[in-house]
């Protein structure tokens, strides 16, 4: 069964942190420089913002490992729920889609992923829980996602927005997962979030699928807000994160965990970037540019006439209220402003699923996982972010 187009943006996965974490306000990081603690590896001292700038500075083009990946934000399983999703959204055949399906299991339990890389055209990345392995391969502007089950794969061409090649100058845009399973990736977005309401220091050593590593931690300043810290393992030759992990401020286990069990800076065999040879391999069907000239002919002439020629003020997109770690991102739903946001019946479901709030703003109903909470309106209005409930009604009083 063909991935459908959204799908294709999520088949590759990115295996270096670019230059612009470099960008990093130095005012926020931490000089004091690292202590080994006993049994630890000793190295040489080093600053946080030394760190940042050898993780910004690293130019690994080559890797291969085994990355193990732990995800518990509260959240049930996601295993199989891609068929729901398809059915849900009327897809029937085809809408399900097998690559969204694993990349969705990554948001709870423990997995294990094989992954390597060549140069920014050439990765692949293996999930290994089952007996029969599930592959994303990309080499160059060709793309394979592989099911070792049926030992079949569907192939299709993907490029940037300019018309290069998905391994040409500029690659990466537009093709980045929208989960980052890597170490490196997850260390990109977190060093993306430092701002002056961040806290970043170098926590000593550590050692990492054999290799030696520093351990930068980032924690924010504000209360308020979900994580507590971030720790990010980075090898102290090549300064490639190696592991990373975030732990909630309300204590317990890490809520993710994601980390080299094994890793080479070797270049990985050409073949890894492509599915065995004898695979059965079919061809993912191509969108037309443009329609038909018999079909355009057919259409009514005044298609479309009485659709809107904005979209309306309340899908203008997420307001974001606040800053740092404890932003909080506001939406509104039709309906919301005449009283007619949450039909009874799903209301009173909701109920089940949340807690209810009352506040300036009204009542609510708050949803909860170990990361990210959102407090629903009776008005529709919702609230999300990775701060705590009492925020979310502080912030929905305040929008009042």
């Amino acid at each position: 069964m063909a991935p459908n187009d959204s799908a294709g943006r999520r088949r590759t996965a990115r295996y270096a942190v670019p230059v612009a974490v470099a960008g990093v306000a130095a005012a926020t990081i931490g000089l004091v420089p690292a202590l080994a603690a006993s049994g630890d590896p000793e190295l040489p001292q080093i600053t946080a913002q030394q760190l940042v700038e050898k993780i910004a500075a690293s130019d690994v083009q080559q890797l291969s490992g085994t990355v193990k990946v732990t995800t518990d934000l509260g959240l049930p399983s996601f295993a199989g729920l891609e068929g729901l999703v398809g059915a849900a959204g009327g897809g029937g055949e085809g809408g399900d889609d097998p690559a969204v399906g694993k990349l969705m299991e990554l948001a709870s339990g423990t997995h294990t992923l094989r992954v390597a890389a060549d140069g920014p055209g050439k990765q692949r990345l293996d999930f290994v829980d089952d007996a029969a392995e599930y592959s994303l391969i990309r080499n160059g502007e060709d793309v394979w996602a592989y099911d070792g089950a049926s030992r079949e794969a569907v192939h299709s061409t993907e490029k940037n927005a300019d018309g290069k090649d998905a391994g040409g100058k500029g690659s990466g845009s537009g093709h980045e997962p929208e989960f980052q399973a890597t170490p490196q990736g997850l260390a990109e977005e977190a060093l993306k979030a430092v701002d002056d309401t961040t806290s970043v220091t170098v926590d000593g050593t550590a050692r990492i699928a054999g290799r030696d590593a520093y351990q930068l931690l980032i924690k924010p300043k504000q209360s308020g807000s979900t994580i507590g810290s971030i720790k990010v393992a980075v090898d102290a030759e090549k300064g490639v994160p190696l592991k990373f992990t975030l732990m909630p401020s309300g204590g317990g286990k890490a809520a993710i965990d994601a980390g080299f069990t094994k890793v080479d800076f070797g270049a990985p065999a050409a073949s890894t970037f492509a599915p065995p040879r004898d695979a059965k391999v079919t061809e993912e069907p191509q969108a037309p540019e443009e329609l038909p000239e018999g079909l355009a002919k057919d259409l009514p002439k005044d298609l479309g006439k009485d659709l809107p020629k904005d979209l309306p003020e309340d899908f203008a997109g997420p307001n974001v209220i606040g800053e740092g770690w404890t932003a909080v991102a506001q939406l509104s739903a039709p309906g919301g402003e005449s009283g007619e946001g949450v039909p009874a019946e799903a209301d009173r479901f909701l109920d089940v699923l949340g807690d209810k709030v009352s506040g300036k703003f009204g009542s609510g109903t708050v949803f909860k996982t170990r990361l990210v909470n959102a407090l629903l309106t009776d008005d529709g209005t919702l609230y999300a972010g990775a701060v705590s409930p009492e925020r979310l009604v502080e912030v929905a009083d305040g929008a009042k």
